[in-house]
């Protein structure tokens, strides 16, 4: 049974034209790699895109994965590199979507909550704040942020999906949360 299977088995599989093989491996990861392009897109559709992008990618490449690097890190690779092929698309057309405030995407980072009305519209609004403060963010420091914080992956899996040294992922970690901290004291607290 394909769901007993480890993830490097499922790609051996599927490298032999095995698609329901590379069907469990999206099964397993679609999840969370929707997670991490959101986070670092903010915005649901370009997500979405972003991590059917990441799969078909990887479809096209399972001969080039050569085992160096867990399933999982290689996938997030590819997702952070849809995700920076996604930004320099609205860079150039200067669209920014970071101040959409139609409300859809709040409902992907908030679990249901049993509070009332009231409790729940200032959870949205923090929520509003936290996501356009990290949005703000340079891209390098976004990415180890996001994959840190939202993804809760370890230092170690960060580095190899970044492929930069694990002290680059702790410095920019910090550095990401020193000033995710200096923006978030900037916003006038309303008493209500």
């Amino acid at each position: 049974m394909l769901a007993d299977l480890t993830d490097e088995q499922l790609v051996e599989l599927a490298v032999s034209q095995d698609r329901e093989a590379f069907g469990e491996i999206v099964i397993r990861w679609e999840r969370k790699i929707f997670a991490l392009c959101f986070g670092m897109l903010g915005r649901e559709d370009d997500a979405r895109d972003a991590a059917q992008e990441t799969f078909i990618a990887a479809y096209r490449n399972l001969a080039n994965f050569r085992g160096e690097a867990k399933v999982s890190s290689w996938l997030h690779r590819i997702a952070v590199n849809q995700c920076l092929t996604v930004k320099r698309r609205q860079k150039t057309r200067s669209e920014e979507y970071l101040d959409d405030d139609d409300g859809s995407e709040e409902r992907t980072f908030i679990a249901p909550l049993h509070n009332s009305p009231a409790r729940q519209a200032e959870q949205v609004e923090r929520l509003k704040l936290v996501r356009t403060a990290v949005g703000s963010l340079p891209t390098d420091l976004r990415q180890v942020i996001v994959m840190k914080e939202f993804e809760d992956m370890t230092f170690q899996e960060i580095s190899d999906t970044l492929e930069i040294p694990l002290s680059t992922v702790k410095s920019r970690l910090y550095t990401a949360l020193k000033q995710l901290k200096m923006k978030l004291e900037r916003v006038p607290v309303e008493i209500g």
